[in-house]
């Protein structure tokens, strides 16, 4: 019988612990899971990532028969140099940093499905004042290379811009959050923009929906496309809802600009995902953005909906096998995950044990619960986290049988969890002697 094959897990978020956990079954008789340390959370904003991709390399060599990461960065990129390291499936460094720079990406978008692709347009902070060529307004900005939505908004004119650019928050951004992601694109690229700059792209208007999808050995295989379901005032993230009830033929679209770009980008052996905007009335489907990675967050909603959780597939990918999809052979019809919000500076008066945890997820099969916050902590900083307007501190994924029973369902889990708040001051930021 053959042993087990033993696949690292580089810079491991705390999705690829409860959802491997989640469907240990599945896997456990092939494959031995080994979580590289540090964690994507742990990973300190100047972390050797280049050395640790070197002593990997070496200490691994003959040890592991495939790596993969959910972390967007630097897991995914790491993942791929370490895998191009020792020879193992997986997609090349090179073209991972491609497909996450918003910038280089959307030059390939551009080239692969030029209708579906928005205007866009370079912006260097380091420039002078005035107005940057190329901008019109208004646009949304947001960094080359970012996370959620973090420093990312709507600009009106050149004033607003300026303004932006000069925030202490953005200067230390540049200054610390994109520190590896320079060091990566040096070492392991030719390209001569960096992280330290900012996109500026049309405005897009519409639903949106993530696709997922991998490139496996018989190209590109298609696995769902999940909707956003965004606040009407804030827009944060409410849910996301598996399958997506948009029209087929809208779908088919999707797919085909997804698969045009994928391609064109160099991909392979890799899960992705796409987040796409459909503008109904202009019959419009527009890229927002490529993601050269998993998504942690949605794996179950598959295996509810479909019958296989998306890491089971990134284990088979990782060691060179060629993973099947099926369809509607899960437990349930629908399924979403649900951001747990608040919308204005708060402290945790209560967060649920684990018990209590334990307790809310039986309710109902196959429920799973993350919660990011834990009794006293203090969810103040609404600038330099996800999307601006809110604070995340916990997370909800469950099934049901149809859309009404699935909303049902989240308020008797959500109510079941007993998390308390009591409101606090907003936090304040020290003034940088660079700002204006």
């Amino acid at each position: 019988m053959e042993s087990k094959k033993r696949v690292l897990v580089a810079f491991p978020t705390e999705w690829d612990v409860r959802q491997l956990a989640a469907c240990r079954e599945s896997w456990e008789s092939r494959y031995e899971v080994e979580f590289a340390q540090p964690s994507d959370e742990e990973c300190s904003w100047d972390f050797d990532v280049p050395g640790f991709i070197r002593r990997t390399v070496e200490e691994k060599r003959t040890r592991i028969r495939g790596v993969f990461s959910s972390s967007d960065y630097p897991g995914a990129t790491a993942a791929a140099a370490i895998a191009t390291g020792l020879g193992l499936p997986g997609p090349r460094p090179a073209d991972v940093i491609r497909a996450s720079h918003k910038y280089y990406s959307r030059i390939v978008q551009r080239e692969a499905a030029p209708t579906a692709t928005p205007w866009f347009a370079l912006v260097d902070p380091a420039l002078p004042e005035g107005e940057p060529p190329g901008i019109g307004f208004p646009c949304f900005l947001k960094p080359v290379k970012g996370a959620f939505s973090v420093m990312s908004k709507k600009i009106d004119d050149a004033s607003e811009l300026e303004a932006f650019l000069a925030r202490p928050a953005v200067i230390e951004f540049l200054s610390d959050y994109v520190f590896i992601f320079n060091r990566l694109v040096s070492e392991l690229t030719d390209f001569e923009i960096n992280g330290s700059y900012f996109i500026a792209e049309e405005l897009l208007k519409g639903k949106q929906v993530t696709l997922e999808g991998f490139v496996g050995s018989r190209g590109v295989v298609r696995l769902g496309i999940v909707d956003s379901v965004r606040h009407p005032k804030t827009k944060s993230f409410v849910r996301f809802e598996y399958p997506t009830n948009l029209p087929r033929r809208v779908q088919e679209r999707m797919w085909e600009v997804a698969e045009s770009v994928i391609e064109r980008l160099g991909l392979v052996n890799t899960l992705f995902n796409v987040e796409f905007m459909y503008h109904a009335e202009r019959d419009r489907v527009s890229i927002v953005e490529v993601n050269p990675r998993m998504c942690g967050q949605f794996a179950d909603l598959y295996e509810k909906v479909d019958g296989v959780n998306s890491y089971e597939i990134a284990l088979l990918l990782a060691s060179g096998q060629s993973p099947s999809v099926p369809q509607l052979e899960g437990a349930y019809r629908v399924a979403a995950s649900f951001p747990l919000r608040i919308f204005e500076p708060s402290r945790v008066v209560h967060a649920p044990s684990a018990d209590e945890i334990a307790a809310a997820e039986s309710k109902f099969e196959k429920t799973l619960v993350w919660s990011e916050c834990a009794t006293g902590d203090a969810l103040d900083d609404f600038e330099s986290i996800e999307d601006g307007k809110s604070a995340r501190y916990a997370i909800v994924n469950l099934g049901a049988d149809k859309h009404e029973r699935l909303l049902a369902r989240f308020d008797e889990v959500k109510n079941a969890l007993g998390y308390r708040f009591e409101t606090c001051p907003p936090r304040t930021r020290p003034k940088s002697s660079d700002s204006a």
